[in-house]
């Protein structure tokens, strides 16, 4: 008797989790446009700049490129193509491989 509770219960909070995650992005853009609209959606994050270079025997050397600041979002996700200001604060190195 209990797995036939239990799988509409499944089903249920697996819609629910899928709708939610289906919404997040549309409210996430709705928020930051308010924001830039008030002047505020964007901001900056210092990077450091890397090179990679390969090397022999599987090896790789890096080569410091000095660093920047990098126009970002003050959102959840992505926008305006520039990252989330979340993401660059913690991730603050950009590696290039050649």
């Amino acid at each position: 008797m209990p797995k036939i509770r239990f799988i509409p219960l499944l089903t249920r909070s697996a819609v629910a989790l899928l709708a939610l995650a289906m919404a997040s992005y549309p409210l996430d853009w709705a928020v930051w446009r308010v924001r830039v609209a008030a002047g505020g959606g964007m901001g900056q994050a210092t990077v450091s700049h890397f090179t990679a270079a390969e090397l022999k025997g599987g090896k790789e050397t890096y080569y410091f490129d000095g660093t920047s600041s990098m126009d970002c979002s003050k959102s959840l996700f992505p926008e305006a193509g520039s990252g989330a200001c979340w993401w660059l604060a913690r991730h603050p190195q950009v590696i290039e491989r050649y």
